[in-house]
């Protein structure tokens, strides 16, 4: 996109003043969006747009239209925990792209980041947990929500096929097992799915967390959700092993959390589902189109096949079944 055509969506949102020549600095926006930090005369925002092929070493194409659905969680999910999404400052629909706050590096660090040092911070993990929870019982059973959210086509089309059904592709073995979670997690429509939960997408703030990158929204299994953020507790158990304790007990602390916020349903229901997911999410993030980039020793993704491979054949119940057969082989290493 042209710096033009920024200066014109702009104009059309109404944030640029007339003949406004504001300094325009690209950002990174991960595989799926361009994003742009804006030095206007007010101040500086953000402004994001979807891309059709996303930056992926395998071919990967998705509906541009999920910018829509992305802007309509951050204004569902902060009015039911304000600060929980960037604000929203309008939309240019012609150019698929919105403008939102700029949260600034200096009071706003990156959950990822943390991890990777081996910062990993119960207090965190809880509140992610926590605000996740709330997002899900305060969207649980509205038909005014599903109905804003119809996009199971693209939630197919992003995450289950390129996450489970790659996988499916790559092990054939598991074919069956992985079929059935997909169709089982696409027919399950309870609550707001982000569908992105990942500490690259999570802002530490001064008062809570912040979600970003909502472009997978859907209508369907807030299981999804716990599962995609506890998926990258685990794994990062490779990249700082150092950190290996306080990564279980956030696991933990995110789990609890979330888990003593379940109102709609019995937890242990979202549970089983939940385990089931992580251990299908382990072997995609290794094995599916948009690997984790910290586990790259052919040694760290055979363990990784190892602890998963069982647990899909066999789904536990519980998400401590997952953490303790992660932990035992981790040891053993």
């Amino acid at each position: 996109m042209t710096d033009a055509e920024i200066n014109d969506a702009l104009r059309a949102i109404g944030l640029a003043a007339p003949g406004e020549m504001p300094r325009l600095t690209p950002l990174s926006g991960g595989v799926s969006s361009e994003i742009w930090r804006v030095d206007l005369a007010r101040g500086p925002i953000c402004i994001k747009r979807a891309l059709a092929k996303l930056r992926t070493e395998r071919d990967w194409f998705a509906p541009v239209e999920r910018w829509r659905y992305e802007y309509a969680w951050f204004e569902v999910a902060g009015a039911i925990v304000p600060g929980a999404a960037p604000r929203l400052l309008g939309a240019d629909p012609a150019r698929r792209l919105f403008a939102m706050e700029f949260l600034d590096p200096a009071r706003y660090r990156l959950w990822k980041t943390d991890l990777l040092r081996g910062e990993a911070d119960t207090r965190v993990a809880g509140a992610v947990g926590r605000h996740l929870a709330a997002i899900h019982a305060g969207t649980a059973g509205r038909r005014d929500v599903a109905d804003r959210f119809r996009s199971d086509a693209i939630f197919f089309a992003i995450r289950l096929d390129p996450y489970l059904g790659e996988v499916a592709r790559r092990h054939p073995d598991l074919g069956a097992q992985l079929h059935a979670l997909i169709d089982r997690t696409a027919t399950t429509r309870l609550a707001l799915v982000h569908g992105d939960v990942s500490p690259k997408n999570i802002l530490v703030g001064p008062d809570s967390p912040v979600f970003l990158d909502a472009e997978c929204a859907w209508y369907g299994d807030p299981a999804f959700d716990v599962a995609f953020c506890l998926n990258h507790l685990l794994l990062k158990f490779i990249a700082s092993p150092e950190a290996a304790r306080d990564l279980s007990a956030s696991f933990a602390a995110l789990r609890d959390s979330y888990f003593a916020g379940v109102s709609w349903e019995p937890p242990a229901n979202v549970e089983s589902r939940a385990a089931a997911l992580l251990a299908a999410l382990l072997l995609a993030r290794i094995d599916g189109k948009s690997p984790v980039e910290y586990v790259t020793a052919e040694r760290d993704r055979d363990f990784v096949r190892r602890i998963a491979r069982p647990l899909i054949v066999s789904p536990p119940a519980r998400l401590e079944e997952v953490r303790a057969a992660w932990e035992t082989g981790f040891a053993a290493q």
